[in-house]
């Protein structure tokens, strides 16, 4: 009887030292998603897993705003072109087409001296400096600009799959109900209408659907093309057979 306060002193001890064990363990694995490096990615979840896509993501987040081609319109290129190339089995390079998808409308944003320079020309000309101070793989440069100068559906984007499918991947962009809300939120408050954002509408559907190249961008050039014509048939009717649009 005189060792019980003994056995108690010792399993009150271990208990503590137990207890004590156990709140590190339970704190150690509950710090583990703080301690390792974040998976990053952008709004539509394109993970930025080199140092230069992060850079290249906060200027265009933070630089090309507008509705019609700023960053979001860049995320929907790079997504949609990723789709296409999957669809075809074509290879092709994602860095290059992630600083193609994002810098290709920095003109809109960052005009060339020469005011007459198509706007894909003009990215081709600024990006290589850009993307060579953030880290950017240079050896790969030559795709990028290639990309960026054939990326509207009226130019030629070459041979190289990457440029094809960036290519494809905007002139998608202005079909379908995207396409009418890019053109009309171009219209502003103080336009008097939004007719010729229409009459461009218009014109789209006739002129981008047989400039597509990849078959997977055709099929869904088709099923985007009905889309937006029947947007743009209702509102015809809607406003009088266009007279009060």
């Amino acid at each position: 009887m005189n060792n019980f306060p003994v056995c108690l002193s010792f399993v009150r001890n271990h208990l503590q030292q137990t207890a004590v064990t156990m709140a590190v363990i339970v704190l150690l694995v509950f710090s583990l998603p703080l301690l390792a490096d974040p998976v990053t990615m952008t709004a539509s979840g394109i993970p930025l897993d080199a140092p230069w896509k992060v850079k290249v993501y906060e200027l265009a987040h933070s630089t090309f705003l507008h509705p019609g081609w700023g960053w979001q319109h860049s995320e929907r290129d790079y997504q949609l072109a990723l789709q296409l190339a999957k669809g075809d089995g074509l290879k092709i390079d994602t860095d290059a087409l992630f600083a193609a998808a994002f810098l290709h409308d920095m003109a809109a944003f960052k005009p060339c001296a020469d005011k007459k320079m198509e706007h894909g020309y003009c990215a081709a000309l600024q990006s290589p400096d850009i993307l060579k101070s953030m880290g950017f793989p240079m050896q790969k440069i030559a795709i990028v600009q290639q990309a960026e100068r054939g990326h509207m559906y009226y130019s030629d984007p070459g041979t190289d799959p990457t440029a094809i499918v960036l290519h494809d991947a905007d002139s998608l962009d202005f079909l379908g109900d995207i396409g009418a809300a890019r053109m009309l939120s171009l219209t502003g408050a103080q336009a008097p209408s939004f007719a010729p954002a229409i009459k461009t509408l218009r014109g789209f559907l006739k002129n981008i659907p047989p400039r597509l190249i990849t078959k997977s961008a055709q099929r869904i050039g088709a099923q985007r093309t009905a889309e937006l014509k029947a947007f743009l048939d209702a509102l015809q009717a809607e406003t009088y057979d266009g007279k009060a649009m």
